[in-house]
């Protein structure tokens, strides 16, 4: 069923005048609560949110009890509140490297010059005098006629790859969709690929700009344990070294390999490169790993539909973060994940309780709050593949992550645009608040990143949806600044921690957003589905009868 963004905006307009203040109907979204769920899930007392950690207990602990306060049903396995998730954990220690070429070599200190980790069973990695050789960004993708490897044989060799895809230096090419990033610029790509080429290992070169975030990002997220769903057949699905080398680096070890990085990285552009071997030039690599089995939990809470209780409305977002890591230049080990994203999660218990008090939805309100998001959006996989409420019967989704703490701003992001139906109903909900969507334009990956993925690659319509473009209120300028000053020095940092001083009316308008959005789905017996040429419209077709 199509319709107009105006027509939309007005039925959304009717619904958020039902449900807000003033109403008799359902409470309005309270910021203090916000800030008070934010400020205890980010206290150092919770860890950083570690997964499988005493941590972990103190999270499903508060998030049950607060989703029980709320007025929602326990959602999970068994008739209790949450799902397990069992993972392989893998702890590395002893990290050592080396670069040789010729007479030259580097050693490469864990977290300096290079990172090593890896998500292979075993005791150990130990890579002696492995080849390395450049494969351009590392992508095969038959259907846009591109392939870096060129049938050459990768196996047993170090791939030294670029970090996104090929359109990102040169997006008037629009080969891989110009910057808006398609999964194969992502880092779980690039070695998913390389396992699939019988390689020993990759080195991700690290810039910043096609990252989208530093270095230091890039040391917090993998120099801790890493984890992994179980894999019937491992060794066919990972590489022995998962790892990324700084940019300056790399340019001298193409320099002493007798190659010029800039000009390779231009070729790397063309469907036409080919594998280069940089010449002479080795990598020994080892580390002890342990590995374990760990079991986490989804926290899942339910609102049962009036009416048609078996279809369902979702709303997710990912508990966990970093835990305890290296001590920064305060001496702070604890990455307490305020933004990132107990704001997020704060979001969810408040949307619950808007739910809760208001009118009865026809369909029911799924909240799932995620874990291990930032171990490679594990909680959000293990839950697609295991879904407690089919997914061909859950009629869309809402995601959110690092919510907007800086204040009101005249737009609304849209992460994905282009791929669902969702997008129109977004349109008219923004437009309903007097706000318009900005443009999307995927340099990030922002799609491929946070926990509706699992979701939509399996047929669901998944919105992700948050704060976009200018500030409305004054101080402007002081807002902008913060917001970048997050990105720049706070994003996966031990200084993402929660300030009384945040602003949270942003925050407010964008679960409001999604609110009514979802109340309206919820409350009609619509099917958004997939636009024309989304590569996630098949999977839902397969699952069309049930929803008919």
């Amino acid at each position: 069923m199509r319709f107009t963004v105006a027509a939309l905006a007005s039925s959304l307009l009717l619904a958020a005048c039902a449900t807000g203040p003033g109403s008799g109907q359902s409470p309005a979204f309270d910021a203090a609560r916000l800030s008070e769920h934010a400020r205890i899930l980010s206290d150092d007392s919770f860890e950083g949110r570690g997964i499988a950690t005493p941590a972990e207990d103190k999270v499903v602990a508060y998030l049950s009890e607060q989703y029980a306060a709320a007025g929602f049903q326990p959602g999970g396995e068994n008739g209790g509140w949450t799902q397990d998730v069992t993972l392989n954990r893998f702890t590395s220690s002893n990290a050592r490297g080396r670069l040789t070429v010729g007479g030259w070599s580097q050693d490469l200190t864990q977290g300096r010059e290079a990172v090593f980790s890896t998500r292979l069973p075993g005791a150990s990695v130990n890579l002696t005098n492995a080849p390395l050789v450049f494969v351009g960004y590392g992508v095969k993708a038959p259907e846009r006629q591109w392939d870096d490897f060129k049938g050459q044989d990768m196996r047993g060799k170090i791939l030294v790859v670029l970090v996104n895809d090929p359109d990102f230096e040169q997006p008037e090419l629009n080969t891989f969709n110009g910057r808006a990033m398609t999964y194969y610029g992502r880092w779980t790509y690039k070695y998913e690929e390389a396992a699939r080429q019988g390689a020993a290992g990759v080195l991700i070169v690290h810039e910043t700009a096609p990252a989208s975030y530093g270095w230091q990002t890039v040391n917090n997220s993998w120099s801790g344990p890493q984890f992994d769903i179980l894999r019937q057949n491992a060794s066919a699905e990972r590489i022995p070294l998962e790892g990324w080398i700084q940019r300056d680096l790399a340019v001298e070890l193409f320099r002493r390999a007798g190659q010029d990085f800039e000009q390779l990285k231009v070729q790397a552009r063309s469907r036409d490169f080919q594998p280069v071997a940089l010449a002479n030039a080795t990598l020994d690599a080892s580390m002890d790993v342990a590995t374990s089995q760990i079991t986490t939990r989804n926290v899942i809470a339910r609102l049962p539909g009036r009416t048609h209780p078996d279809e369902t409305i979702l709303y997710t977002a990912h508990w966990d973060h970093i835990g305890v890591g290296d001590p920064d230049e305060t001496g702070d080990r604890i990455f307490n994940g305020a933004v990132d994203n107990a704001t997020g999660t704060a979001g969810l218990l408040e949307l619950a309780r808007v739910f809760a008090a208001g009118p009865r939805p026809e369909r029911s309100i799924v909240m799932i709050s995620f874990t291990a998001e930032e171990s490679g959006l594990l909680g959000s996989e293990y839950y697609a593949a295991n879904p407690i409420y089919p997914l061909e019967t859950t009629a869309g989704g809402f995601n959110v992550d690092s919510m907007n703490v800086y204040g009101r701003t005249v737009s609304v992001s849209s992460v994905g645009q282009g791929q669902s139906e969702l997008d129109e109903r977004v349109a008219a909900a923004a437009a309903a608040q007097g706000r318009t969507v900005a443009p999307d334009s995927g340099a990030g990956g922002g799609y491929f990143r946070s926990d509706h993925f699992p979701l939509a690659k399996r047929g669901v319509p998944m919105a992700y949806t948050g704060s976009a473009g200018d500030f409305r209120d004054e101080p402007i300028a002081q807002r902008q600044a913060a917001r970048q000053e997050y990105g720049a020095n706070r994003y996966h940092q031990a200084a993402d921690e929660w300030s009384a001083d945040w602003d949270l009316s942003g925050q407010v308008e964008d679960l409001q957003l999604i609110h009514d959005l979802g109340l309206a789905l919820a409350n009609s017996r619509d099917w958004p589905g997939w636009k024309p040429g989304s590569e996630f419209g098949p999977a839902r077709e397969v699952s069309a009868a049930a929803r008919r």
